[in-house]
């Protein structure tokens, strides 16, 4: 095949469009209140109604926040779907759609917080197609441009910004999927166990 008819952008894109919309979105649906902010263990990060958070760092503004700690303890402290999605939305999409395709200003301390799970997912989706149209407008060229002063590592390509949010979204959305997995078999175990106390 030649070079010059490959088109890399949408191979690019592809990385993740293809897991997102054959098996993360899908895995997503039906996400209920309980599930996004469900933890199986005690004290997580999560996203909480202003106020009731103990972290040492609460991002957000209007009626929910977000955990933080800086530096991160060790071991870092469970965190619940509503925090990875969190995350997800602002810290891998929306603060990078922001920095290199002229979206609104996005940062952690100033996002609006989803107090449900419904609104974390219309958030999740209007952010990911804002990303992939930002990539999309890249073209080819737009790919070798380094990312500059905004990242980390100003010298890389865009292409390796790419790569990497899209390594991002796939390993943190497999994570809220298992989330929902472990959510799902600890309440038939519990509600297997409470039909067998009853039928005692």
């Amino acid at each position: 095949m030649s070079t010059t008819a490959f088109d890399w952008n949408m191979t690019l894109r592809e990385q993740f469009t293809w897991h997102w919309t054959h098996q993360l979105r899908p895995r997503l649906e039906g996400l209920t209140d309980d599930e996004y902010f469900w933890s199986p263990v005690p004290g997580p990060w999560s996203v909480w109604p202003r106020g009731r958070s103990t972290a040492p760092i609460q991002g957000g503004t209007r009626d929910f926040t977000i955990d933080f700690a800086y530096p991160t303890p060790v071991p870092a402290p469970f965190t619940t779907i509503a925090w990875r999605l969190g995350h997800v939305i602002v810290g891998v999409l929306a603060t990078r759609t922001a920095s290199h395709f002229g979206g609104p200003p996005a940062s952690y301390e100033t996002w609006e917080y989803a107090g449900t799970a419904a609104q974390a997912l219309d958030q999740l989706d209007r952010e990911v197609e804002a990303w992939l149209a930002g990539v999309q407008g890249l073209g080819e060229d737009g790919l070798r441009v380094p990312v500059g002063d905004k990242e980390p590592y100003p010298e890389s390509p865009m292409a390796d910004l790419v790569l990497h949010i899209h390594r991002e979204l796939i390993h943190h959305l497999s994570e809220v999927c298992l989330l929902r997995d472990l959510y799902l078999h600890t309440h038939l175990a519990n509600d297997a166990r409470t039909t067998e106390g009853a039928q005692r």
